[in-house]
């Protein structure tokens, strides 16, 4: 399982519980069971083992309802994204940055809505933006990428 997030050390498998739990809220054992059995082929004793790393981790709260446990997220998908995202996007020279969200946003499926609150915040950041955005990759003062 390969590795998604340096700072929680979340595999591809725990972001596969962490979505369904996003997605539905509060959540029983049970019900993550169900819907990953639905999409993988995996054990019941896989995903429990999956959730408890989770609960371990930090990312997932746990509570006992009668005889079934429910989980919760303890941080919000958005919340996750932008962590991880940002984290990765930190090993990346600064000079392009800004091409690489282009890339990105040409492949990303958005609403009307999204892109109007895109524009807007483009239009803020225009504002005070610089010119050219330096290098941060060595430490001579002036040189390109």
């Amino acid at each position: 399982m390969a590795e998604k997030s340096k700072g929680h050390n979340i595999s591809e498998a725990e972001w596969e519980v962490m979505r369904i739990v996003w997605t539905l809220g509060k959540i029983h054992t049970g019900e993550v069971i169900k819907q990953l059995q639905a999409k993988k082929n995996w054990s019941e004793s896989t995903i429990k083992t999956l959730m408890g790393r989770l609960v371990k981790k930090g990312l997932l709260t746990t509570h006992k309802d009668g005889r079934r446990f429910v989980y919760t997220a303890t941080v919000t998908e958005n919340q996750m994204m932008v962590q991880v995202t940002t984290e990765m996007m930190s090993h990346m020279c600064d000079m392009h940055k800004g091409q690489m969200l282009i890339e990105i946003l040409k492949g990303m499926p958005l609403s009307k809505k999204d892109i109007a609150t895109i524009e807007q915040e483009l239009t803020e950041k225009a504002k005070t933006a610089p010119t050219m955005v330096d290098c941060n990759c060595l430490a001579a003062e002036q040189h390109d990428c």
